[in-house]
This record gives structure tokens, C-alpha cells and sequence, in this order.
């Protein structure tokens, strides 16, 4: 569909200053009959009516360019035809059974094996999971199976999730505040941050930094940790604010796991499915997990994630390993091979790879002119925009980002954010997204940014 107009023709449009009359009446509403405790409807005040490409409507008939994609999930875009047709006839056949085969469940795992990194390519085993924090469970179930250990080595700023006892691997501690589960067996290690590295390295030797560290846990029985069963990491870090490694930190991660024979597991749930550029991230550094997890974009929309794995991982594995009711469900396999399809033509992901090095120039230009931009990074369509209050400082300033976020939502365009301090704006928009909207976009960013700062 490269080359097809899939948006709205026309993007932005505001007929009526967000929230609408409409969307009011709808939002008052939702807060009268569904908890309080959301989000999302803090931050895009509407509602919507439909949704196409990389634009949505709402039922103000405003039209909004989507650099949000559903939290990074709508990656072909809102209503793509060859997925909704894939859909419309997985219908009509089956749309639910647990576990027993379907032809729908058979060629999506052909097709998803065929495009997994390195020695995994054809030559994998799937567990299949419901959502991606229950993928970064499994994963670390699995991992503990077959080891025999209990403790997992995460990333400060990681995040994997916050259901379950997969919310202790998530940085941020406040995740595990109402998760009803202890915080035991998971050690976390700096993840190579340049922009705020906690320790006085140099930015070539945080890498090497960590990894040292890392054996240090590994080697030394008086160092806390206990036996390690897996280290899970983000090939490029998602909430912890679109954080890109130097390029020899997960070679080096994959060096001393073989070395001590400790499972790599690699979170693609974010990074996956063409974001950056590649199928997955990890090709970026030519690095093979053990465990992979695997969710978000794989469906589309549809709640759909699985764990793929080296085969011998699976030999000894009891029956009822992990369990549910919804996993593997045919309407979201039948999207995600229509996605799989679609990516394997590969130029949407050529034309992911040469538009993200220009949004990255693009903003990096505007960083430039910025007293408030202190930092510039990202690969694909995974790129973070960190706000400050000082560039000397690099002291966070989560009111401006919010400021020109809202500003920018007001315009028409949604951009959210992330970040350790919830100070980084982040474009994730769907791969599929056409020129002129990435275009506007910035253009709406740079005006939204002049704004806020002269407020």
C-alpha cells in the first residue's frame, strides 16, 4: 500500500476547539459510568468517531493527525484495507478457540518465523500471550523454568508492563504500588542513558560500564543478587523516554550472557514490528535473543502477543506451562499476518529507515534554535524530544512538555509523552503516515514549542 493515500485527504482540520460540544457530552458521560482512575482522557480531551491511516475524527468532525498510533500499536495505520479484509473473513469463519489449530494460526506462525532476527529465523518455538506485559511474564517464567534460578537483571527506565509480578522489572516504582505483588528476585542495572548516565563514564564506556557490572552480580556470590535466570532488556527503551543505546551495548550484553549461559530476553513489544526500521530492533545490532516478547503492533489493534524461543527452551516444558483463555485468538492472528505480510514486502520499512533520519535532522534542527530542547534521539519511527528547563542543566521540565503537548493537541495533532521525569515527546506515529502529515506535523510542533515557551 506504499505509495496509496490511506489518511484523511485533509489533516488537520478544527471546526471546533477540542473538546467539542460533542465530545463533551460524551466525556461527561464516560465520567459518570467508567472509573476515574484513566489516563488517556486527561490528555486527549475528545471522542472519537473514526479513524483512518494516521488521522482520526472525532465526533466534532474535527480531524486530527495521529502521531500517537494507539500507544505505538496502530503501526499500519487506523483501517487498513488488506487488514480489514483479512479480518472481515477470519469472521466468517472462527473467532475463538483455545489453543486447537486453525489454518489462520498455522500461517501466521510460518510467516512470523520466518522473519525473527538472527538464528531465530526458522528456528524458534511460540508461547502465545494475551497482552505485552503478560509476553514479559512469560518470558521471565520461561527463562526461570529453565534455568532453575529466581532473579531477573532489568534496566533502570525499563518498562515491561505493571500487571503482575512483571511490574517489578518496570523502573518506575509507583507502577507497583497497587500491583498486590512483592518486589523480590529483580535487580536492576543503569541503562546506557548518554543524556543522564547516573555515574562520571564517558559516553564510550557506558556500555562496557554496565556489562562489567553485570558480571560483577553474576560472578561474585556476596554481591546480593542471587543466581541470575535472565536479563531482560529493550533493544531501544520506550517509556523510559525513546532511548537509544550506543551500538555496542547489546552485542556486549549478548557476549557475557553466553558467556555465564544466561538467557537474553529482548522486549520487542514496543520496538517491534517495524518501528524502528527493521522487522525487529534487535537487527539494528546484529544480536540474537534467547526469549523474545512480542505484542503491541504484531495485532494492529487487536490484543494479540507472544514469547518466541530458542527451540531446545521448549523440551522439557510441563503442559499448562502458562495458561489462558484468549491466547492465540484467530482475529488477532489473522491481523497480524496480514501484518507480517505487508512488512515482508519491505518498503515500508525503507521508508520507515530514510523518513526517521529526517524527522531526527528535522528535529535536531529545531533542537538547535531551542533553549528548552536538551536532547534529540530515536531510530525509525521511535523518536524522543527531551524538554529542559536549562541546557546547561538538563534540569527535566514536565510542564512544558505538557504545555506544548496540549498546545499541539489543540492544533490537531496528538504527540504524548515519556521519559523518566514524563519530559520527553515522543513521534510514533503509524509507519504507513504520509508525507505531507509528517510535514504538518512538525510544523505544528515548532509553532506549539515558540508558544509555550512565550507563555
Amino acid at each position: 500500500m506504499v505509495g496509496k493515500r490511506l489518511s484523511f485527504e485533509k489533516a488537520p482540520v478544527i471546526k471546533e476547539t477540542p473538546p467539542g460540544k460533542r465530545s463533551s457530552e460524551i466525556l461527561k458521560r464516560q465520567d459518570e459510568i467508567e472509573t476515574q482512575a484513566r489516563t488517556y482522557t486527561k490528555i486527549f480531551k475528545f471522542a472519537i468517531k473514526e479513524a483512518r491511516g494516521a488521522t482520526i475524527m472525532d465526533v466534532d468532525d474535527n480531524i486530527f493527525i495521529d502521531w500517537f498510533a494507539g500507544v505505538a500499536v496502530m503501526n499500519m495505520g487506523h483501517n487498513h484495507p488488506e487488514i480489514r479484509k483479512a479480518l472481515l473473513e477470519q469472521v466468517d469463519k472462527i473467532v475463538h478457540v483455545p489453543e486447537i489449530p486453525t489454518e489462520i494460526r498455522i500461517e501466521f506462525l510460518e510467516n512470523l518465523l520466518k522473519t525473527l532476527p538472527g538464528n531465530m529465523k526458522n528456528n524458534a518455538k511460540v508461547l502465545f500471550t494475551t497482552t505485552g506485559a503478560d509476553a514479559c511474564e512469560a518470558s521471565t517464567s520461561l527463562a526461570r523454568y529453565i534455568t532453575g534460578k529466581k532473579t531477573i537483571v532489568a534496566f533502570g527506565g525499563a518498562y515491561h508492563g505493571i500487571s503482575g509480578g512483571i511490574s517489578a522489572t518496570t523502573g518506575n516504582y509507583h507502577y507497583r504500588e497497587f500491583g498486590g505483588f512483592r518486589y523480590e528476585n529483580v535487580h536492576h542495572l543503569p541503562y546506557p542513558y548518554a543524556y543522564r548516565f547516573p555515574f562520571k563514564v564517558k559516553e564510550d564506556d557506558m556500555s562496557k560500564f554496565i556489562v562489567d557490572n553485570l558480571e560483577y552480580l553474576i560472578k561474585d556470590p556476596y554481591a546480593g543478587t542471587g543466581p541470575i535466570a535472565g536479563v531482560l532488556v529493550e533493544p531501544v527503551q520506550g517509556e523510559g523516554g525513546y532511548v537509544v543505546p550506543p551500538d555496542d551495548f547489546l552485542p556486549m550484553l549478548r557476549e557475557i550472557t553466553e558467556k555465564y549461559s544466561i538467557p537474553l530476553i529482548v522486549d520487542e513489544v514496543q520496538t517491534g514490528v517495524g518501528r524502528t526500521g527493521k522487522v525487529w530492533a534487535s537487527e539494528h545490532y546484529n544480536v540474537t535473543p534467547d526469549i523474545m516478547c512480542i505484542s503491541k503492533g504484531i495485532g494492529n489493534g487487536i490484543p494479540v502477543s507472544m514469547v518466541a524461543f530458542k527451540k531446545e527452551y521448549d523440551e522439557n516444558l510441563p503442559q499448562g506451562f502458562r495458561l489462558g483463555t484468549y491466547r492465540g485468538n484467530p482475529l488477532g492472528l489473522a491481523a497480524g499476518n496480514a501484518v507480517l505480510k505487508i512488512l515482508m514486502k519491505g518498503e515500508i520499512l525503507e521508508r520507515v529507515e530514510k523518513n526517521g533520519k529526517y524527522i531526527l535532522k528535522r528535529f535536531s534542527e529545531i533542537q538547535e534554535k531551542s533553549e528548552v530542547i536538551g536532547d534529540v534521539r530515536g531510530k525509525g519511527y521511535m523518536i524522543g524530544v527531551e524538554i529542559v528547563k536549562s541546557k546547561k542543566t538538563k534540569e527535566p521540565w514536565q510542564e512544558m512538555a505538557n504545555s506544548i503537548k496540549e498546545r499541539m493537541f489543540k492544533k490537531g495533532v496528538l504527540m504524548h509523552t515519556c521519559g523518566h521525569y514524563s519530559n520527553v515527546l515522543r513521534f510514533m506515529a503509524p509507519l504507513i503516515i504520509e508525507d505531507d502529515l509528517i510535514e504538518k506535523g512538525i510544523e505544528i510542533f515548532e509553532e506549539s514549542l515558540k508558544e509555550s515557551k512565550a507563555k
